[in-house]
């Protein structure tokens, strides 16, 4: 009887798969999106950095005039002391929140709302931006770092700016040591060897000296144990070409 595959025992929900969030120290989400911010501003002053393991990102506190605390994520270029504006009538600086509306086309933003009020959803990873490409009405069209250009309401907020650590994959790693303590930061398991390197009992493509031995293309209801390789591929390999026939005059 062979082993069970990595989404087998992952689906089981057995805390070697489990997401450490006791580490966590923060709840990253914009503060409510209430008539102080849609009408006025709040004015708040950067207090502390927190490096957060549950994100790439570097995190800081802000407290604001109104005697309230939050999180937000930092920018680059953002120090301890600076002034931060939450609000629609905030100033145009780095790493104020603002709704779409309000920031200027062309402008770097980060850590966007999908829905008006829903605390920021996307463009959260370190060293990460997007574009606010044109406005139309109450929609704003905003480039992603996919490079897809998506529309939003143009009351949605974000942060203005580029994420602080973006140069975080630049230095490599030296050791697999190095590797081993960056995946346990945040409980991912490492190393996974390839289904090919494995034996056959723990894995459908083991066994074999340098390839399968059978086709990897499985289809979408295939059952867990043998749900590895191209899921439902509608085409595997290297592309035909279309040759392209000479005609002759003669």
């Amino acid at each position: 009887m062979g082993k069970r595959l990595k989404q087998q025992k992952r689906g089981a929900g057995s805390p070697r798969y489990l997401s450490p969030s006791h580490r966590y120290k923060a709840d990253l989400s914009y503060r409510p999106y209430d008539d102080v911010e849609k009408t006025g501003v709040l004015t708040g002053k950067v207090i502390s950095f927190v490096d957060d393991p549950a994100r790439t990102a570097l995190l800081m506190k802000v407290k604001y005039d109104n005697n309230e605390s939050g999180t937000l994520l930092a920018p680059e270029g953002i120090a301890l002391g600076d002034d931060v504006d939450v609000g629609a009538q905030g100033r145009i600086k780095l790493g104020s929140v603002l709704p779409l509306y309000r920031i200027p086309d062309g402008a770097y933003i980060f850590n966007i709302e999908r829905n008006p009020g829903d605390g920021g959803r996307l463009v959260k990873a370190a060293g990460s931006y997007a574009n606010v490409i044109a406005k139309e009405g109450k929609i704003v069209y905003i480039k992603l770092p996919s490079r897809v250009t998506k529309v939003f309401s143009n009351e949605c907020r974000a942060q203005l700016g580029v994420i602080a650590g973006g140069g975080r994959l630049e230095k490599p790693m030296l050791k697999a040591g190095n590797q081993f303590y960056k995946k346990t930061a945040q409980h991912r398991l490492w190393p996974v060897p390839r289904g090919v390197h494995q034996s056959a009992y723990n894995h459908p493509h083991g066994g074999k000296q340098h390839h399968v031995g059978k086709p990897t293309t499985v289809a979408r209801g295939t059952p867990p144990g043998g749900k590895v390789g191209h899921i439902a591929a509608r085409q595997t390999g290297r592309r035909k070409g279309k040759r392209s026939v000479e005609s002759t005059e003669g």
